[in-house]
């Protein structure tokens, strides 16, 4: 067993690591984990470490490994030979870094992975267009559709559009062709 001071810096090195790479907190560097954690290892040993817990929380974040997929991971970790893989210690730490962080590094990925701007609303309804800007009279239905559009820190913008009957079943049928390509991708995978 790894004696708690070694256990404590390396539970810092991890959420140094997340802090870093998830969390956009650009205040941590290689350096200050290096000298606030580890000051008696070499530059090298130091690197090859960083590299090694950077590279299986990588790993273990994209693949959004749930407890049972993670204890897999970990074992077949600390089964491999010539020193790439963790020791029992550090896979016990890797474990107890991501049944904490799990949601946190998650949430951080998929807002690292949005479009911006993203949409943030919809509504709509449906009304009777009484006339047309020509003056006509006319008693035909024009659905209205709001979205709410905005940035991440950011006031929403708004864009509205008119569809009348033609116009909503264009774009249903374009979004039922849509269904289908994504159908005959996902059973042919």
């Amino acid at each position: 067993m790894a004696d708690a001071e070694s256990l404590k810096s390396l539970n810092g090195l991890l959420n140094g690591i997340a802090q870093k790479v998830y969390y956009g907190n650009t205040d941590i560097t290689e350096d200050l984990l290096k000298n606030e954690l580890y000051p008696d290892l070499s530059q090298e040993e130091f690197q090859a470490l960083h590299e090694k817990m950077r590279g299986l929380l990588k790993s273990i974040a994209s693949a959004d490994m749930d407890q049972t997929q993670l204890e897999a991971y970990l074992t077949a970790q600390t089964r491999k030979q010539g020193g790439g893989g963790v020791t029992s210690d550090q896979a016990a730490a890797l474990s107890r870094f991501w049944k904490t962080h799990r949601a946190r590094v998650r949430e951080s990925l998929l807002g690292q992975s949005r479009w911006e701007p993203s949409l943030r609303g919809l509504s709509w309804r449906v009304d009777l267009q009484t006339s047309s800007s020509k003056g006509e009279s006319s008693n035909t239905p024009l659905a209205l559709v709001e979205l709410e559009l905005g940035r991440t820190g950011e006031d929403s913008e708004f864009v509205c559009l008119e569809f009348d009957e033609v116009k909503v079943n264009q774009v249903l049928k374009k979004m039922e062709e849509i269904q289908q390509s994504i159908d005959s991708i996902v059973h042919h995978s």
